[in-house]
C-alpha cells in the first residue's frame, strides 16, 4: 500500500482540459448544437432535484456530451410499432430545436430514457444504474439494426446514423433525458443499461473527489462516468476497468470521440487494477454480494469506497487494506451484478403480508439479510425498530469478516455478508 504523502498527488492540469480539441469534436459532430441545448436542460432538471451542487460536476455535466457514448439505444415497444415511434419522433424533434428557449422541457419531451427498465427491480440496471456495466456486462459495440431489433421482443433500437431524420431526433432527445437507457439487448432480454444522469451526479458527489485523487472506477460501460471523472480530475487520474473486451474497445473509442484519454483496462474488477494503485477512490458502477478484498489491497489509507449492495450504496472508509467502514446512502439504486460473482440471493417473501413488500426500506432490509435472516423475522426486526431507512445501515470489513448491520457494527442486529449460509438466530448477535 502506497503512502499517503502529499507527494504523492498531483492536481489536475486544468490548462490540458481547457486545451482538448473541443473545436474539432463540434465540427465532426453534426448534433453539436441540438446537444448543447439539450445537455443545458438536462442539468437544470438534475439541479431543479437538488443535485449538481458542487459547481466542479455541474460543469463537468454541462460540457461532457452524452450523446457521444451512446450512438445506439433500445427503446421498450414491439417491432411493429416501430411506426408509431417514428410519428411520435416529431414531438421530441421539436423539443430539440426549441430548447435553448425552454431548456428544462427537453428531457420530458421524449420517453426513450425509461428503455423498459422497471425502476426498482431487482437484478437490473434500473432507474439509477449508472454505467450499467457489471464489469463485464456493460454496453455492446456499434454492430445493429435500425429501427426493430431482430430476433427480440419489445424493444425499438434508436440510433445517430437512422435514415429517417424523425427517429434520429428521437434518439438524441432520449439521450440527454434523466433516465437510464438500455444499451444492450439479448434474446428479448435488457442486458445492461447506461446511467441515469441524476443518480451519478449523486454518486460523483458521494465520492468526495479532490484535486489529484487517483480514481478506479469498476464497469466502464460505455465511457460517460470515466469521462466526467477524466473531466473533474484529468485524464492521467482516472481508470476505468471492464471484463469484456468488447465494451472496453467500445468506451475507449467513446472517450476518445468526446476527447478524453483515461486508462481503459480489460480485466477483472474483483480483482481491481493494481498496475495503477494505489487508488484513494473506487467507484463500482455494478453490484457485489461482498467488498472484494483486492479493492482495499489497492487503496490509499483513508480511501472511500462507493459500490452498489444489497439495492442501495455503500460509503466505506478504508482504515487499511483489511479494514474498511461506513453506511449506505439514503438512496435506493438497482445495478446488475458483477460478472463472475453469481446471481444475487434469492429473497424470500413467504408467510408476510403484502403491504409491508411495498414498503422500500422493508424490501431493503430483506435484501441484506438475504439467506440469514427468515422474512417473518425481519418484519418483527423492521417493525420493532422503526422501520429504519437505508442510512441507518452499515458495513464492516475487519480481515476475512464482512458483515452488515443496523445502526452500530458492534450492536444487536447484524448479517455476513457474503453467500447466503444457514439462517442465523434471530437476532444475529
Amino acid at each position: 500500500m502506497g503512502s499517503t504523502g502529499g507527494s504523492t498527488r498531483s492536481a489536475p492540469d486544468a490548462a490540458g482540459r481547457v486545451a482538448r480539441p473541443e473545436r474539432t469534436r463540434r465540427e465532426a459532430d453534426g448534433y453539436a448544437q441540438e446537444a448543447a441545448a439539450l445537455r443545458t436542460g438536462l442539468v437544470r432538471e438534475i439541479v431543479a432535484g437538488g443535485g449538481l451542487t458542487d459547481p466542479a460536476w455541474r460543469t463537468a455535466f454541462e460540457e461532457v456530451p452524452r450523446h457521444l457514448f451512446v450512438p445506439y439505444y433500445y427503446e421498450t415497444g414491439a417491432p411493429g410499432e416501430a411506426g408509431t415511434a417514428v410519428a411520435a419522433a416529431g414531438t421530441a424533434a421539436g423539443a430539440a430545436s426549441t430548447a435553448a428557449g425552454a431548456p428544462g422541457t427537453a428531457a420530458a419531451s421524449t420517453g426513450a430514457g425509461a428503455a423498459g427498465i422497471a425502476a426498482g427491480a431487482p437484478g437490473t440496471a434500473a432507474a439509477g444504474a449508472p454505467g450499467g456495466g457489471a464489469a463485464g456486462a456493460g454496453e455492446a459495440g456499434e454492430a445493429g439494426e435500425a429501427g426493430a431489433v431482430r430476433g427480440t421482443v419489445g424493444y425499438t433500437r434508436l440510433w445517430r446514423d437512422d435514415p429517417h431524420p424523425l427517429r434520429r431526433a428521437r434518439w438524441l432527445a432520449g439521450a440527454y433525458a434523466d433516465a437510464p437507457l438500455a444499451t444492450r439487448v439479448r434474446d428479448g432480454e435488457l442486458i445492461t443499461s447506461s446511467s441515469q444522469p441524476s443518480l451519478m451526479a449523486r454518486m460523483l458527489h458521494a465520492l468526495q473527489v479532490r484535486d489529484g485523487d487517483r480514481v478506479l472506477e469498476i464497469g466502464a460501460g460505455t465511457g460517460y462516468n470515466a469521462a466526467l471523472l477524466a473531466h473533474r480530475l484529468g485524464d492521467t487520474h482516472v481508470t476505468t476497468l471492464d471484463l469484456d473486451p468488447e465494451i472496453t474497445e467500445a468506451a475507449r473509442n467513446h472517450l476518445a470521440a468526446a476527447g478524453f484519454r483515461p486508462t481503459v483496462v480489460t480485466g477483472d474488477g474483483a480483482r481491481g487494477c493494481p498496475l495503477h494503485a494505489p487508488y484513494d477512490r473506487i467507484i463500482a458502477t455494478c453490484a457485489v454480494a461482498s467488498i472484494p478484498p483486492a479493492w482495499l489491497g489497492q487503496c490509499r489509507p483513508d480511501a472511500l469506497i462507493l459500490t452498489p449492495l444489497a439495492t442501495g450504496l455503500i460509503a466505506l472508509r478504508v482504515a487499511d487494506a483489511r479494514h474498511a467502514e461506513g453506511r449506505f446512502l439514503a438512496i435506493p439504486a438497482y445495478f446488475v451484478p458483477l460478472r463472475g460473482s453469481g446471481p444475487p440471493p434469492q429473497v424470500p417473501t413467504h408467510g408476510l403480508p403484502s403491504r409491508p413488500l411495498l414498503d422500500d426500506s422493508f424490501r431493503f432490509l430483506l435484501n441484506v439479510a438475504a439467506g440469514h435472516m427468515e422474512p417473518v423475522e425481519a418484519l418483527a426486526l423492521w417493525e420493532h425498530e422503526g422501520r429504519p431507512g437505508r442510512e441507518r445501515y452499515g458495513v464492516t470489513v475487519r480481515g476475512d469478516r464482512q458483515w452488515a448491520w443496523l445502526d452500530d457494527p458492534e450492536g444487536a442486529y447484524g448479517w455476513p455478508l457474503g453467500p447466503p449460509g444457514r439462517l442465523q438466530p434471530f437476532p444475529y448477535r
